[in-house]
């Protein structure tokens, strides 16, 4: 009673608060803001939030409360227009998204898909608010009770999710998932600042490749040369299908299934460190797992659509709890967040739960409320946006390419990250064309640094108690939660090895032709071996067991797949090679000639800095590419550069500089 009898009159100073007319004022323009940096793939709410930390000095709290909130609750929402539209997931958070949520574009369904997910989001937004006023008093003994074998069994739910996305054959998905694991341990390791993968040539891998870089190279630049290529709209007809009202019906339909993927979003989100990088895809496993039609997953299941964005927004409001109650940023922007508050002079932690709870409920309302504002908007615009679909893919491909090279850029302001998402996005292109699980590689990849970190941290002190007592160590290990997420994790990897010839990303798979499958293969299982290899000469134990131990694993599943490839025949699921017959292999243009318009810009770029080179790019591609005239082309040329400049100017950022900025001094936006 004592609870409620504080928490209704905090609860209603709140609700004032937020509905003041000034408030609501910054609260949309956060809103705005956010809408505006969602819709562009890569940037996400950390860049968003980094942009308007400058105007939080002298703003009064609340406020700038209701800026920064606004573009929070936002970004999860707006960034599913590139998943939907264009197979690009606009941030970690909606990369589960663009499995179905693209095929249905691709479909002419893109305003149903987009709606669905805008409601899925609303629901979302407003039950994570809901369940966070009443759990806040209760977050932190839970919070409190996640030690690192939980945190590393929670880690181990997230890699099972490979299970369910392998595609039709298992032992690919364990390769890619494998790969993504290995490709996350490249550089200086956590624990002991030991160089892997010889680092030690190349300064730039020393951090290890960035998550923006990695993933919009897996999905943006295969999907991007894959449509290029057919010279055709994204949706197969000119009709949008069924709008956003058919859109709300289906969530209205699988209600319950946004409900529980929103409450597995809290949950998640509550715990910091996981946040985006896990929870879409745990709720997107979770949909294919507790549904007795799964046979439509990967080619265009609204459901699909409803389980990710449902959890991807609650998962905000359960990232707030670590922020707020202990000052533990459950995720990158909510790091940046945390600088937000110190900027407006509030102090985060238990006391401002104990004596500023007015506060922190202002926090969590203003968060629902954004969710409300945002969907509402995003529902209005979704079928004039989704009319995108409708344009020739020839005149969007170079503004596409454009803004994620931009993006990419911005992840540690050099031109070798250009290279890196050139040479990412070529992997990206052959595990798609041979059939390898590109989500199964992401997952690796994202989980790959805290997996290594909790697995090093629990296995030093579970030694130390082991030392001391068999007793001891077990008991450290295995806690009730520890084994119950394991249970849970193990039911998952069954249920999803059972269903995952169900989740494909390519439904035409034609076999046939051996000899590239197996050397791509054999790329893999070289890599895989010399990185093996690496690890063992590392001297100390903490920094190589486990890339050790997953290369091992994986390096097994190679040559097992290997095998399997030369005891069956070439119509087998193992020699699928999207070269060999459907689409890909009708298209007009091909894969290297299509490639090479952007290897072209790569060059510029290294030789002129990156607006010049997109110049001359831009005019080239359109009027030899496109077909359009030079007037045109110039005056396509001459939007793009006038978007990406105002662009960089609003957010205070550079343009990757070439060997003429060296030799030369120019004026920005050439330096």
């Amino acid at each position: 009673m004592d609870i409620f009898a504080t928490a209704l009159p905090a609860l209603g100073e709140a609700l004032t608060l937020i509905f003041h007319p000034q408030q609501i004022m910054f609260l949309v323009a956060g809103v705005l803001l956010g809408l505006s940096i969602g819709v562009l793939p890569g940037l996400g709410g950390i860049a968003g939030l980094s942009l308007v930390l400058p105007f939080l000095f002298g703003i009064e709290p609340v406020s700038g409360l209701a800026l920064m909130v606004g573009l929070i609750a936002v970004v999860p929402t707006s960034d599913t227009f590139s998943s939907v539209l264009l197979g690009i997931p606009g941030s970690s958070a909606s990369q589960a998204t663009v499995l179905d949520g693209f095929p249905l574009a691709k479909k002419g369904q893109a305003a149903r898909a987009l709606s669905a997910a805008f409601m899925s989001s609303l629901f979302g937004g407003l039950l994570g608010a809901v369940v966070l006023t009443c759990f806040i008093f209760v977050a932190r003994p839970l919070i409190l009770a996640f030690g690192l074998p939980e945190m590393l069994m929670i880690t181990a739910l997230g890699l099972s999710m490979v299970a369910i996305l392998a595609g039709r054959v298992p032992l690919k998905g364990v390769v890619a998932a494998g790969m993504g694991l290995m490709v996350g341990t490249i550089g200086a390791a956590g624990a002991g600042g030991s160089l892997r993968m010889s680092t030690y040539d190349i300064p730039y891998l020393v951090d290890g490749f960035q998550l923006v870089i990695v993933g919009l190279g897996i999905y943006a630049i295969p999907e991007i040369v894959s449509l290029l290529r057919q010279d055709k709209p994204i949706a197969s007809t000119g009709d949008l299908g069924m709008g956003w009202l058919q859109g709300v019906k289906d969530w209205w339909e699988n209600v319950w299934l946004s409900t529980r993927s929103a409450l597995i979003g809290v949950v998640v989100g509550i715990i910091p460190g996981l946040g985006g990088s896990v929870v879409d895809w745990i709720a997107y496993g979770f949909a294919v797992q507790s549904s007795k039609d799964r046979e439509n997953f990967g080619q265009g299941d609204i459901r699909g659509v409803i389980a990710p964005e449902s959890s991807n927004n609650a998962k905000e409001g359960g990232g707030l709890v670590p922020t707020l109650i202990f000052g533990i940023p459950g995720s990158g922007s909510m790091a940046v967040f945390l600088g937000g508050l110190a900027l407006l002079g509030l102090s985060p932690g238990p006391h401002m739960v104990r004596q500023d709870l007015s506060t922190t409920y202002t926090i969590v309302w203003s968060l629902a409320l954004a969710n409300v504002i945002g969907a509402g908007l995003c529902i209005v615009l979704s079928k004039y946006i989704a009319k995108l679909t409708q344009i020739r893919f020839t005149l969007l491909a170079p503004y596409l390419f454009m803004i994620i090279a931009f993006a990419a850029f911005q992840s540690r302001q050099s031109t070798s990250d250009l290279v890196a998402l050139i040479g990412v996005g070529l992997l990206g292109i052959l595990l798609r064309r041979f059939d390898y699980s590109r989500p199964a590689f992401l997952i690796g990849f994202v989980l790959s640094g805290q997996a290594e970190g909790f697995a090093n941290m629990a296995n030093q002190i579970a030694a130390s108690r082991f030392r001391r007592s068999w007793e001891a160590g077990f008991d450290y290990i295995f806690t009730p939660l520890s084994i119950s997420i394991l249970v849970l994790t193990l039911l998952s990897i069954w249920v999803g090895i059972k269903q995952s010839k169900n989740i494909r990303e390519n439904i035409e798979a034609p076999t046939g032709a051996k000899r590239a499958p197996v050397v791509f293969l054999l790329c893999i299982t070289v890599y895989i071996a010399v990185s093996v290899w690496d690890a063992s000469n590392i001297t100390r134990v903490g920094d190589k067991i486990f890339p050790l131990v997953v290369g091992s694993v994986t390096l097994a599943g190679c040559f097992a797949l290997l095998l399997r490839m030369r005891r069956t025949s070439e119509t087998d699921d193992a020699f699928v090679d999207l070269e060999a017959g459907g689409d890909d292999a009708n298209a007009p243009h091909g894969l290297w000639k299509t490639l090479s318009w952007f290897l072209f810009l790569l060059v510029g770029t290294f030789i002129f800095g990156l607006i010049i080179a997109l110049s001359l790019f831009f005019v080239l591609f359109f009027r030899l590419r496109g077909g359009v005239s030079w007037a045109l082309s110039t005056g396509y040329a001459a939007m793009g550069i006038a978007f990406i400049m105002f662009l960089a100017w609003v957010l205070g950022r550079d343009f990757p500089p070439g060997l003429l900025q060296k030799v030369a001094h120019l004026p920005w936006p050439l330096t």
